[in-house]
């Protein structure tokens, strides 16, 4: 996966993402309001990766690591709260994510792990202060 393709994904997601998460955490909407407001950001930002001629299931790895990274400090919370490795909680993340492309787009569930897991391992520690918080 090229590394121009996770340059554009990141920052597309992380503005409108973060400002949910902003609003979700003032109590300005319900955890329900978020997750339709998330996934809507997520299905606009496939589509447009898709009129750009991005196939479907490259464009879902891309966007299942780009939340991966982004959700970083909040999946250390989590790691930090259950007293786990990081990495558990992390692998965790991508064992979910590549059921979700396997289970969508019919791509076998190993190599699409493993395409995310080298993903997020290339640009995990490149994200912004803008990435995810716990909400916790």
């Amino acid at each position: 996966m090229s590394r121009q393709l996770m340059d554009i994904v990141l920052p597309r997601l992380a503005r409108p993402l973060h400002r949910h998460l902003e609003r979700y955490q003032l109590g300005e909407m319900s955890e329900a309001q978020f997750t339709k407001r998330f996934e809507r950001v997520l299905q606009r930002q496939h589509d447009w990766l898709s009129r750009r001629g991005i196939k479907e299931a490259r464009a879902a790895i891309a966007i299942h690591a780009a939340v991966i990274i982004l959700s970083q400090p909040g999946l250390r919370a989590e790691a930090f709260d259950h007293q786990l490795p990081f990495e558990v909680i992390e692998n965790r993340a991508i064992g979910e994510a590549s059921q979700d492309v396997a289970a969508s787009y019919g791509q076998d569930r190993l190599k699409a792990a493993d395409a995310i897991a080298r993903l997020v391992a290339r640009h995990g520690e490149l994200t912004t202060p803008c990435a995810f918080r716990s909400t916790s």
